[in-house]
């Protein structure tokens, strides 16, 4: 089989999990990459700030990569960038809409001047060293989105980034069916496709059901109003003022990120927003209570947004208040739900009222469910499928859906991230497997947390630490004063006034009882002990020095 027209398809993040989104597409020399987003630490990676993607593959063919292509301007879609351009700097095509997220969101991270941008539109196309991309509109949670048609040399391919099928969307704009129906006439070779709602029945509501609840919420709400949602999540601002405007009350937008992206939409006209409904944030906390909604970040739980600020009463600029109504306005990310139920908690012990998505239908989702996804498959009718974006799980359930539609079995791959997959001769096969773990940013750390780090961190916290200090006779190796030990984490002052004496005399014991060998055999001798009185099992660390 020949070798020349192979289409090489790469997924670096999103397949195995839920964010960090890239996806490279390699023919020949040249290579395109789909979005660079990120992924936010499961609660056990302690002091990660986020994740992203290993792109090592493409730094290493940094001269090949034509361009990088942004379907919207979400986190899980655009929040590497930074970190991608800093590497590669290669064009950046988007949207309007998604080009002024980007941009702002560079300058806050002092970014922007290493970027070059392309904007593209809706029902254009590029040619990007041998590929011919073309951009269609897809409904989606944030106005302005689009999905891929991507045609090489070695065929046809739709990459379908998040999409829904609202047939009543907010900005007015459903998913463009006819290009969809047009790609499927030209015959397509294999389709990719967003997996996040794979495993939920039926169809995913439209925006439009948002609107009626949110005027039910803020005609009975008794003082303020506080929205908390995605600080990209532009739709949402909209149904947020519209309510406002019916319901009396003035608008305040709270938080760096959402302030930015309001701007920038309002500039770009997707949001249709009077200048008379917005009001600065320090002028709404003068206002009569019933008549503010202030809109902030934090529906994730988030400990440093200001909903997460405020139910812990850090919160600078103002705090909440016994009447105030704190609405939840997304879905948990999977792995969030501890962080929220515990955010809900301390916001209704300081006298808030909190309505999530089980309560009022104050959110819905922007992915497309089982219903949607197979009238997709069906449009299309792909000659192979991918599933892409979700986790394994999800992953596999698009492919029992795919199935369930007429796709034989064979002619649909389920991979994960690092796993290459190569369209030749209208076919599709498994090629080498590549690096395509988590890179973990910790403030000024790129790259530099490994797995072995993240262990020790959790091992700490949850056993804590003993620290053995110990000073030693270079001639006779005998202790020149007593062990010096500190612990943290570990025990309670009462257990440590029984137990750090008895370890001080081991330590003593093995040291000047002409045994000690080395400090790793010290360290393995304490632990030992340790376990046997408490069960737990701390870092032990020794120090030494000679004199």
């Amino acid at each position: 089989m020949s070798k020349k027209n192979k289409l090489r398809i790469i997924p670096l993040g999103g397949l195995g999990e839920v964010g960090k989104n890239m996806m490279a597409y390699e023919f020949g020399n040249d290579i395109i990459v789909v979005d660079a987003g990120i992924m936010f630490p499961d609660n056990d990676m302690l002091g990660v700030d986020y994740i992203i993607p290993d792109f090592q593959y493409l730094v290493k063919k940094a001269g090949n990569v034509r361009g990088l292509i942004i379907t919207h301007g979400h986190e899980d879609h655009i929040g590497a960038i930074q970190h991608f351009i800093e590497e590669i700097n290669v064009p950046i095509y988007a949207t309007p809409l998604t080009r002024g997220l980007i941009e702002g969101k560079l300058l806050r991270n002092n970014s922007q001047h290493k970027a070059q941008f392309k904007t593209i539109q809706a029902g254009e196309s590029s040619n990007i060293g041998q590929f011919k991309v073309e951009y269609f509109h897809v409904s989606h949670s944030i106005p302005d989105a689009v999905s891929l048609a991507i045609t090489s040399p070695a065929g046809l391919v739709i990459h379908m980034s998040d999409f829904k099928f609202d047939q009543t969307p907010v900005d007015e704009w459903p998913t463009d069916f006819g290009k969809l129906s047009e790609l499927a006439a030209r015959g397509v070779d294999l389709l990719l496709s967003d997996s996040t709602n794979a495993e939920r029945p039926g169809w995913t509501p439209s925006e439009q059901i948002i609107g009626p609840a949110f005027n039910k919420v803020f005609a009975e709400a008794k003082g303020r109003v506080i929205i908390a949602t995605f600080a990209s999540l532009i739709s949402r601002v909209q149904q947020v003022a519209d309510a406002a405007a019916k319901t009396g009350r003035k608008m305040a937008i709270a938080g760096t990120s959402m302030v930015d992206n309001v701007k920038v939409a309002r500039k770009l006209k997707y949001l249709e927003i009077p200048d008379e409904m917005i009001v600065p944030i320090e002028q709404a906390l003068n206002m009569q209570d019933h008549k503010v909604v202030i809109m902030c970040t934090g529906s994730q739980g988030e400990p440093s947004s200001i909903v997460g600020r405020l139910s812990a009463g850090t919160n600078r600029q103002f705090d909440l208040k016994p009447n105030d109504t704190v609405v939840l306005s997304s879905h948990p990310i999977p792995g969030n739900e501890e962080a929220i139920g515990k955010t809900i908690n301390r916001i209704l012990r300081r006298g808030a009222d909190v309505i999530d998505d089980k309560i009022a239908p104050i959110h819905v989702s922007g992915h497309a469910a089982q219903e949607e996804q197979k009238l997709l498959l069906n449009l299309v009718r792909p000659k192979h499928f991918m599933p892409i974006h979700g986790e394994l799980r999800m992953l596999k359930r698009h492919a029992k859906l795919a199935m369930e539609v007429g796709i034989e079995k064979e002619n649909i791959i389920v991979v994960e991230n690092g796993q290459v997959v190569e369209l030749v001769g209208k076919k599709i096969m498994l090629g080498e497997r590549i690096p395509g773990d988590y890179v973990f940013v910790d403030g000024e750390s790129i790259g530099d947390i490994d797995h072995d780090i993240m262990k020790e961190r959790s091992q700490l916290a949850r056993n804590g630490i003993l620290l053995i200090d110990i000073s030693l006779d270079k001639r006779s190796g005998r202790l020149l004063h007593e062990p010096e030990i500190l612990t943290r984490g570990f025990v309670t002052p009462e257990e440590a006034e029984t137990l750090l004496p008895e370890v001080r005399k081991r330590v003593m014991q093995a040291v000047n009882g002409g045994g000690f060998s080395s400090e790793k055999d010290l360290i393995n001798t304490i632990r030992s002990y340790l376990h046997q009185e408490t069960k737990r099992r701390p870092m032990v660390l020794v120090t030494l020095s000679k004199a």
